[in-house]
C-alpha cells in the first residue's frame, strides 16, 4: 500500500493514545458503537524493505495502519487497509513496503467502522525492524510447539513466560519452527503435578476438544494470543512462521485417514484445508492462500529458507524405497530448495526444517521424520536431504545451518563426512531448540546415516514435564555484522544461556 492523502479525514480518527488488550475472551460490541481490535497485533515476514502487519477487528470494519520513526508517531505514515469480514474471521494483513532498511519501527492500528464512516476503535500499538540491505549485527530467535500436551495458560505458573523471556533479548525477528498451536491436544480444566500440585488450564470452547471444524482450528491461534506475554511479544517482534502437524493433527501426512476416535472427520486432507486457511487467516504470512515454503533475504549476511515438511509429505511407512517423487519435500520443492542455495549469496543460509535431519521420530513402528534409524545407507527420505546435500556440496555452498525444534528439548549436533555413511557434503551443524510452552521430552536417537556428534544436550528426566518444572527452550542466533560469525545460545525458559559456541564465517 502505498502513503494515502487522507490525513485531515483521519487524523482524528487515529491520534490519542494507544490502548492495549484487557486480557479474556473478547465481547462482540454493539452495533453503532466503536469496533474493537479483539487480538492485538502481529507482524511477519520482514524482508527487503517491507514487512505484513495483521490484526483482527470484532466486526466488518476497515483496517488503518500508522507506521513511524517515532512512537508518538508524528509525521507517520498512514495507510488504508483491508475490509476484514465474517468469511475471514474478521482478521486482515496489510504489506507495508518501503521501509528504511534496518530501522526499528512503530506502527498501530485501528478499525474504522462500515456503518459509521469516520468512526474509529481505539489504536493498537507494535513494533518492529526492517530488515536491513547493509552488512550489520544481527540477532534473531527460534522455537516451536505451543500449549501441547495438555499444558495451556495458567498464570499462576507465569503463563507463556518464555515469550517474555525471547522479547528481553529484543531479537529482530523470531523463526516460528511449527507446532504453533496443538489442533489435537484438549485442555483440561485442571493437571495434578507429579508432586501434588495442580496445574489450572484457561479453556476456552475451542480448546476443549480436537479440531475439526474451521472454527475450532480458528480457536487454536485465538488462544494463544490471550496470554500477555504471548501477546505482548507477538506485537514487539515480526515472525517467520512455518507449520509442522499439530497445526492439522498429530504426524499428519496427505492421503491419511484417521483411527481416531475423537474425530468425526477421518479424512486428514478435509482437516488440513480447515487448518490451512485459519493458519493463513491467524498468522502474519504475506497471503492467506501462498505456499508455506519460502525463502526470506534478511541482509547480506542471511537468508532464511522456511521448508513446508507436511504438505508434500508422502505416508509415514517403513521408507525403504527410492522414488524421486516421495519424501518430506516432493520435487517441486527440492528443487526449490537446491537452486536457492546455489544462487544465495547471503553469508549464512539458514534452513528451517520443521522436522530434524539426524534425530529418530517414531510414529508407533514407522518414522516420522528424516532419519529412519538405520545407519548403514541412506534409504527413503534421507535420499531426498542427501540430494540436497549433494548439490550445495558440489557446487562450494558454504554456511549452511539447520534450525528446528519439534522433539520437545534442546540440542546442539554436528554432521560431518567423515563420520557418515555418505561422504559427500560439507559439514554443517543443526541446532535443536523447544519447546516454547508444552510438555518437555527427549533425548531421542541419533541416526548415524549423516554422521551426527551431540555436542550439547538438555532434556527432561521423564516425558512430558510441564512448564513449571522447566525445560523450556529457545534458541539465539546473533551475526555478527564485522566478523560475520555466527552465535548460538541454547537458553531455557527465564533466558539463562545453558550451552553456546561461535561458527566463524566460512572462507569466500
Amino acid at each position: 500500500m502505498s502513503l494515502i492523502s487522507r490525513r485531515n479525514v483521519l487524523r482524528a480518527g487515529l491520534a490519542g493514545g494507544v490502548a492495549g488488550l484487557a486480557g479474556g475472551a473478547p465481547a462482540f460490541s454493539a452495533a453503532g458503537s466503536r469496533p474493537v481490535l479483539t487480538h492485538g497485533v502481529q507482524s511477519g515476514d520482514p524482508s527487503g524493505g517491507s514487512a505484513v502487519v495483521w490484526s483482527r477487528a470484532d466486526r466488518p470494519g476497515r483496517l488503518w495502519v500508522q507506521v513511524s520513526r517515532r512512537p508518538d508517531f508524528r509525521g507517520a505514515r498512514v495507510l488504508r487497509g483491508p475490509v476484514v469480514t465474517p468469511e475471514g474471521d474478521f482478521t486482515g494483513k496489510l504489506t507495508l513496503r518501503g521501509l528504511p532498511a534496518g530501522e526499528r519501527l512503530h506502527y498501530r492500528v485501528r478499525a474504522e467502522s462500515l456503518e459509521r464512516p469516520g468512526l474509529f476503535g481505539a489504536p493498537v500499538s507494535g513494533s518492529l525492524r526492517a530488515a536491513p540491505v547493509r552488512r550489520g549485527d544481527v540477532r534473531f530467535v527460534w522455537t516451536g510447539d505451543v500449549a501441547g500436551q495438555g499444558w495451556g495458560i495458567d498464570p499462576a505458573y507465569g503463563g507463556m513466560k518464555l515469550f517474555e523471556s525471547m522479547r528481553r533479548r529484543r531479537p529482530d525477528f523470531l523463526l516460528h519452527s511449527g507446532d504453533a498451536v496443538y489442533a489435537d491436544g484438549p485442555l483440561a480444566a485442571t493437571v495434578t503435578l507429579p508432586d501434588g500440585r495442580i496445574w489450572r488450564n484457561l479453556v476456552t470452547e475451542e480448546k476443549s476438544k480436537v479440531a475439526e471444524t474451521l472454527k475450532e482450528y480458528r480457536g487454536q491461534y485465538a488462544y494463544n494470543l490471550l496470554d500477555p506475554a504471548y501477546r505482548a511479544f507477538a506485537a514487539d517482534v515480526p515472525q517467520i512462521n512455518q507449520w509442522d502437524d499439530h497445526e492439522v493433527t498429530n504426524n499428519w501426512y496427505p492421503g491419511e485417514i484417521l483411527d481416531d476416535a475423537r474425530y468425526t472427520e477421518k479424512r486428514v486432507d478435509v482437516l488440513a484445508r480447515r487448518a490451512r486457511q485459519a493458519y493463513h487467516e491467524w498468522v502474519p504470512t504475506p497471503s492467506r492462500q501462498g505456499p508455506v515454503h519460502r525463502r526470506i533475504p534478511y541482509g547480506p549476511l542471511l537468508d532464511i529458507f522456511v521448508l513446508d515438511m507436511r504438505t508434500f509429505k508422502d505416508v509415514n511407512d517403513g521408507n525403504t524405497y527410492a522414488d524421486p517423487d516421495r519424501g518430506l519435500l516432493g520435487r517441486e520443492q527440492r528443487q526449490w530448495l537446491i537452486k536457492g542455495l546455489r544462487e544465495s549469496r547471503a553469508t549464512w543460509k539458514v534452513i528451517a526444517n520443521d522436522l530434524p535431519l539426524g534425530l529418530v521420530v517414531p510414529d508407533g513402528a514407522a518414522q516420522e521424520g528424516v532419519a529412519q534409524g538405520d545407519p548403514s545407507a541412506p534409504k527413503g527420505r534421507e535420499l531426498e536431504f542427501a540430494e540436497v546435500l549433494r548439490s550445495a556440496h558440489r557446487h562450494g555452498v558454504t554456511g549452511i545451518v539447520l534450525l528446528t525444534a519439534d522433539v520437545h528439548y534442546t540440542q546442539a549436533v554436528h554432521y560431518d563426512p567423515a563420520r557418515a555413511a555418505i561422504q559427500d557434503f560439507t559439514p554443517f551443524w543443526e541446532f535443536v531448540s523447544g519447546p516454547a510452552h508444552a510438555g518437555a521430552f527427549g533425548p531421542n536417537a541419533l541416526d548415524a546415516t549423516f554422521g551426527p556428534k551431540t555436542h550439547f544436550v538438555n532434556a527432561p528426566p521423564v516425558a512430558n514435564t510441564s512448564p513449571a518444572d522447566g525445560f523450556q527452550h529457545f534458541g539465539e542466533v546473533e551475526i555478527d555484522g564485522e566478523t560475520r560469525a555466527f552465535t548460538v545460545n541454547l537458553r531455557d525458559r527465564d533466558g539463562v544461556s545453558l550451552w553456546s559456541t561461535t561458527l566463524p564465517a566460512p572462507q569466500r
